[in-house]
């Protein structure tokens, strides 16, 4: 699968595409048509000279159209009735394509950011949002402007080619191997091209993927950019990146800008020597008069169409190398097993065990090492240790954003690796550290993850979220724009609508990652207080630096170097004064520590 989306983009979107085969079919045969309506002028114009110079004896004639007057008459219907039809199908062609362009746009970036999202964490750690957003918009936006366009031109070029070239041969094959005879150094010349073109615009995608990284970080960033005066910095490196697309750019413009002329060279002689033969060939009267000048003028509409191969190739190879990068992406193996076993959220009692689990990310040393750890169902279990110690990890494989190699988690008793990644997570209610609130109004932050939420519902979360308060005080109140990222509120309000969006989501299990790491002491202590009921005979795991908001837990954990060296309750560890906590304690506390 892989080889062929590197290898054989064309064959790839061909396959993708058999779920449009009737618009396909449809938009290839009006293309088709038109081109055949769209070259049979130059036929009327012969068939029209010979009218005035054989009179009976023309084409017309033959065929019992007899007078000068029922002749043109007859030349003038088939007019009106050719361009009608071309016209027609020229309609029907361009609104086929356009659609089945959107179409293919539509669903290609929908199959892609699906995929996109079922990848494990380790995938977005070694690619920049800058380089996918590339993929998911500038990418199949290339691809939909080559089906706009470049699809019915390399069809009616071959039209053009099998239709003039067929009817030169019945009627004048003394000079139609004239014609033809510019044609395989086109085709060759296409070929050479395309083979030369082919790396440089990899290239040239390639680094439009690393620009708009830069952009999309830089934009995403530029609170630190102007805190640090950084601004001059970041205009040299997006210059940076930006001269290497352009530099990149031109390699692939100086190669395809050769290409038209060096086609009209050879079209020039094919041309001129129809033009020059054939003349020769009228005036001994061994082709008819009209015969040479339909010739003369439909030559025209078979070679110079040729010149337009320059920029039809130049757009299928633009949309093949973006081909290429959309379906490597589809190509990336989705590694978390999807599981089998359904939970409702309201039948989990929410038991968790880790046993024995052992995890690395990816080219690192390992995190956690032979790690066991019990949290009974309905239980509020803390842990605390240095940065580093792999608190945080244990939520991610909880919440299987990775998927471990030695070990096991289960929940229930029931290993999360078997059980269906959606109904796993809706069982459990994240507040992270690193709030992340879309770009929408409050209570729609407040409601996410619990779409369709009753404004009753979201206002009782706010308020046990201690979050009401400054909500009714915001502009629009709970239809405030909280901007991008949450960016028009602070830290603490931004934290109280984490805790309002998990409880709202009412889990069986509660996951509070530093929950309180962005609060004032009073905040503090009102979000505690919310906290103190809500974790009430709900399984609640605490991580925290603070530990002031854990004391009350039903067990502690410590962990240091990914392994757990203490547990007890509060009042346990204190009264240890040789352990960590009780050091760490002390600390915090400003209290004097005891010598070891």
């Amino acid at each position: 699968m892989a080889v062929i989306s590197q290898d054989r983009p064309l064959s790839r979107l061909m396959a993708y595409g058999r779920r449009y085969r009737v618009s396909t079919w449809q938009a290839i045969a009006c293309s088709i048509l038109n081109k055949i309506f769209d070259l049979a002028p130059p036929l009327l114009i012969g068939l029209a000279v010979d009218a005035v110079v054989s009179r009976d004896q023309s084409p017309l004639g033959q065929v019992g159209i007899t007078g000068i007057f029922n002749q043109f008459l007859a030349i003038t219907v088939l007019t009106f009735v050719v361009w009608g039809l071309e016209s027609i199908f020229e309609y029907a062609y361009h609104r086929l394509w356009r659609n089945l362009a959107q179409a293919v746009q539509h669903d290609l970036r929908l199959d892609a950011y699906g995929h996109l999202q079922d990848l494990d964490l380790a995938f977005f750690e070694e690619r920049s949002t800058g380089e996918l957003l590339s993929i998911l918009n500038d990418d199949i936006n290339q691809l939909e402007r080559f089906l706009d366009h470049g699809a019915n031109d390399v069809l009616q070029v071959g039209t053009t080619v099998v239709i003039i070239g067929g009817l030169f041969f019945i009627v004048a094959p003394q000079v139609a191997w004239l014609a033809m005879l510019p044609m395989p150094f086109v085709i060759w010349g296409a070929i050479a091209f395309q083979k030369k073109l082919n790396p440089r615009y990899g290239k040239m995608r390639s680094r439009v993927g690393e620009l708009n990284s830069r952009l999309a970080n830089n934009l995403s960033g530029i609170v630190t950019i102007k805190s640090f005066t950084a601004e001059s910095y970041e205009l040299g490196q997006v210059t940076r990146e930006s001269n290497a697309y352009r530099d990149s750019n031109r390699s692939v413009i100086a190669l395809s800008a050769a290409f038209v002329p060096s086609i009209r060279i050879v079209i020039l002689v094919g041309f001129t020597a129809t033009l020059f033969y054939g003349g020769m060939e009228a005036a001994a009267g061994r082709i008819p008069v009209g015969t040479y000048s339909m010739m003369v003028f439909i030559i025209q509409r078979l070679l110079w169409p040729l010149t337009e191969l320059g920029h039809t190739l130049d757009d299928y190879q633009r949309a093949m190398a973006s081909t290429r990068r959309i379906f490597q992406l589809l190509d990336t193996p989705i590694e978390a097993h999807p599981g089998k076993i359904q939970l409702q959220p309201d039948q989990v009692a929410g038991d968790v065990l880790f046993n024995n689990v052992t995890f690395a990310y990816r080219d690192r040393p390992a995190i956690l090492r032979n790690l066991s750890l019990h949290v009974p169902a309905g239980h509020t279990v803390a842990i605390v240790g240095a940065t580093g110690s792999g608190k945080s990890t244990l939520v991610k494989l909880l919440l299987r954003l990775y998927e471990i190699p030695d070990g096991e988690i289960t929940l229930d008793g029931k290993n999360i690796q078997q059980i269906e990644l959606q109904s796993l997570r809706r069982s459990i209610g994240l507040v992270s550290q690193d709030v992340f609130l879309f770009h929408g109004t409050v209570a729609e932050n407040i409601a996410y993850g619990t779409f369709g939420a009753s404004s009753e519902s979201i206002i009782n979360a706010a308020k046990l979220a201690e979050a009401h308060d400054f909500i009714r005080q915001l502009p629009q109140g709970y239809d405030t724009i909280v901007g991008e990222r949450g960016q028009k509120l602070s830290g603490g309000q931004r934290q109280r609508l984490a805790i309002a969006r998990a409880i709202l989501k009412d889990p069986p299990i509660l996951i509070l990652d530093e929950a309180t790491s962005a609060v004032d002491n009073e905040t503090e202590a009102a979000i505690q207080r919310s906290l103190d009921k809500i974790t009430q005979n709900r399984t609640t795991i605490a991580i925290a630096h603070r530990l002031s908001t854990i004391r009350n837990a039903d067990c502690i954990y410590v962990m240091e170097n990914g392994s757990l060296i203490e547990q007890g309750t509060h009042e346990q560890l204190v009264a240890d004064n040789a352990s960590l906590y009780a050091s760490l304690w002390r600390v915090q506390m400003g209290l004097k520590a005891v010598p070891h």
